[in-house]
């Protein structure tokens, strides 16, 4: 029995999983808590598992938003200090894994069938070959996946929080009204992001691109900003919105593409995070591809590299505990 969790900024999900005969990860039982609303991953583990109790658990493993260093996270997102050995001794384990939540993503791709992801390229394709994962959420995350020959191996990075590099006016634009807005440096999860589409948004507004409908300001006041925005775009009911949800995408196609260059993922490359399936309309509309290829002399690269969006909301979860298995 395992007991994996998804640890994330806005939420934590939970789950107890075991293994299937062909040696895939079952979940037994998940539950979902929202993360600002604890004071601490033990303090969720422990109504988890009241709700939801175990004889006897073998192997956990916790992927985290935010750096691993020394089997401990300050979390990027949250106030909380997560570390190894004060979970491994409120479990009664003699471990307990603590991986990055983007490398429990990565961890979870190879356990996907084809009916948890969606196709936006097929490419030229190649199985044994590396593969990229790239995943806008509450932050935004990026890795590597090695194949060492009967495995895919995760290369955990902080790939989210690199130079954002404007490519057109409009995002150069975009980048001064950004380093008004922070005092300086913006990386791109500061555009990239559920933060980042309300960045997009604003500056949009501000600068006069479009006028704000009064009522979609009013759901500001009692909803998630960058949910709003995104409804109000895939349903055509504002033009500002469809402005910032366009520009967005692009950006995002633009940033796969360069992880593709970075990293040649001939396995193929992976959108996950929790955006792209709740906006997955637009990205297959072809504005997200369009910016993907757009990389000049090695467009005809990039344009052979397999690109498919993570569906399953349970990846991180699968992630997590086929890492504690391997992990022993």
């Amino acid at each position: 029995m395992i007991l994996a969790g998804d640890i994330g900024g806005t939420k934590t999900n939970v789950a107890l999983c075991d293994t299937t005969e062909g040696g895939g990860i079952s979940v037994r039982a998940q539950g979902s808590y929202p993360s600002a609303e604890r004071d601490s991953l033990e303090s969720i583990i422990a109504e988890f598992l009241r709700e939801h109790p175990a004889a006897e658990i073998t192997h956990a493993c916790f992927g985290v938003a935010g750096p691993v260093v020394d089997e401990r996270v300050e979390t990027t997102n949250l106030a909380w200090d997560v570390r190894a050995d004060s979970l491994a001794a409120a479990l009664k384990l003699r471990r307990v894994a603590l991986i990055n939540d983007l490398e429990a993503t990565a961890y979870g791709v190879e356990t996907l069938g084809p009916e948890q992801l969606h196709t936006l390229n097929e490419g030229a394709g190649d199985d044994g070959g590396h593969r990229a994962l790239i995943a806008a959420g509450t932050g935004l995350g990026m890795a590597g996946l090695f194949r060492d020959g009967e495995h895919y191996r995760p290369i955990p990075s902080e790939g989210g929080h690199v130079d954002y590099a404007p490519r057109n006016e409009t995002e150069i634009e975009l980048l001064r009204y950004m380093q008004r807005s922070v005092g300086g440096r913006v990386s791109y999860e500061r555009v990239l992001s559920g933060v980042g589409l309300v960045n997009v948004y604003k500056f949009l507004r501000d600068e006069g691109y479009a006028q704000e409908p009064a009522w979609l300001a009013e759901r500001f006041a009692s909803e998630d900003d960058a949910a709003c925005i995104s409804a109000a775009a895939l349903a055509g009911e504002s033009e500002l919105a469809s402005k910032a949800l366009d520009i967005f995408v692009q950006i995002y196609g633009a940033t796969a593409g360069n992880l593709a260059l970075l990293l040649k993922p001939s396995g193929g490359l992976y959108v996950g995070g929790g955006i792209a399936p709740k906006i997955l309309e637009k990205i297959k509309d072809g504005t997200f591809m369009r910016a993907f290829s757009d990389k000049g002399r090695m467009s005809s690269l990039v344009e052979s590299t397999p690109v498919r969006v993570i569906l399953d909301d349970k990846t991180a979860l699968y992630g997590a505990a086929r890492c504690a298995l391997l992990r022993g």
